[in-house]
């Protein structure tokens, strides 16, 4: 089982742009140093907080710094984007990073996003991205002159091409036919999970929602895989998690419980931001609960997987039985300032060289047995 990294990001809004830029960098450089096989960025225009506009961009500065993890879009906003500039950034990505690349995509997820772009509507985002990825992948199957007329875009080349030049040929990426396409899925027994099943492509749950939700994404996943019949392994799904290491139980508690910590952060941003988007279906430890009722210590308290190694070892191995076989596990990465910088990165470690050992003999074991 692999270990990735995953970052919306998310940062206190009263940070410089050029201080966590420098350290959402490192932390993908020490993921790199430690083992970890991927990382996830994600994009947003609107937030401070959660402030790459541009993955690829982000990520083409690490790929120097870095020799084998592989980079992750998590997600590149589809409906935001014209299909054509998509695939030859894509495209232009994959041959500077040697291929080191997983092209996650979604519909998105933040209001103020979606007010930016006038794509308030989520049926009507979730079909924009499906035919901007279909145009995509034509485009890149494929040689001048391009016609591709849909709904929402037009993909047209066909009065200006002269191939002597190479005039009118549009990028293809180093993968071939094309990089793994992946798909982030929060929302309990969302469709999403079995679109991704059907296609063949890699589907993330997110690390803010409950384990009911987590598990209701493996029987959609399974629906998918019957439907076009080949076997549901969960081997290409990815779980992401927010997980505290530490050398003991109660350490690990109180890191991830300190009210001035950077989990906390997280979690009341998290919650306030779904509050804002009438989207808090996706975290709330029960659907049946009141919004009122759920506070961000109950949030930490139920989502967050702490303690020692041997304890989250253990409490990671009993959760995948629980939610499902998932064969990739995504550490979700919060803030880093002040005092967070070295409990998260001997977390890191932790995670990496002391709890993914046992937790991948146990899943040898079972998947042996």
């Amino acid at each position: 089982m692999d270990l990735g990294l995953f970052m919306m990001p998310l940062h206190p809004p009263h940070r410089s742009f050029t201080d966590v830029l420098r350290e959402d960098g490192d932390k993908i450089v020490l993921a790199d140093q430690l083992g970890y096989a991927e990382a996830w960025v994600g994009e947003h225009y609107t937030a401070s907080t959660e402030p790459i506009t541009s993955p690829l961009i982000f990520m083409a500065s690490l790929i120097a710094r870095t020799k084998n993890i592989k980079f992750a879009t998590g997600v590149i906003n589809m409906p935001n984007h014209h299909p054509a500039i998509v695939a030859g950034e894509v495209a232009m990505f994959d041959h500077l990073s040697g291929g080191r690349l997983i092209f996650g995509i979604g519909t998105g997820a933040l209001a103020s996003d979606f007010e930016l772009f006038g794509s308030g509507d989520g049926k009507e985002r979730e079909a924009k991205m499906l035919e901007s990825i279909d145009m995509i992948q034509k485009i890149w199957a494929s040689d001048p002159p391009y016609d591709l007329p849909g709904k929402y875009w037009t993909v047209r080349v066909r009065d200006n091409i002269v191939p002597e030049l190479g005039v009118g040929t549009m990028a293809k990426p180093l993968q071939q036919p094309h990089p793994p396409i992946g798909l982030s899925v929060m929302s309990p027994f969302s469709s999403s999970m079995t679109t991704a099943a059907k296609r063949g492509w890699i589907p993330i749950s997110a690390n803010f929602i409950p384990e009911y939700s987590i598990a209701s994404h493996w029987k959609k996943y399974a629906e998918g895989c019957e439907a076009v019949g080949r076997p549901a392994t969960g081997a290409d799904w990815r779980v992401a998690r927010n997980i505290v290491v530490a050398r003991t139980d109660e350490e690990a508690r109180a890191i991830a419980m300190n009210p001035n910590g950077s989990l906390n952060y997280y979690f009341s941003y998290l919650w306030r931001a779904l509050s804002i988007g009438n989207y808090t279906i996706a975290a709330r430890p029960d659907p049946k609960m009141n919004d009122a009722d759920v506070t961000t210590d109950m949030l930490i308290d139920k989502i967050v997987i702490h303690g020692s190694p041997k304890t989250v070892a253990e409490k990671l191995i009993a959760f995948r039985e629980r939610v499902g076989p998932f064969g990739k596990l995504v550490l979700a990465c919060p803030d880093w300032e002040g005092a967070n910088d070295a409990v998260q990165r001997e977390s890191m470690r932790l995670l990496a060289t002391e709890v993914m050992p046992i937790v991948r003999a146990a899943a040898g074991a079972k998947a042996a047995a």
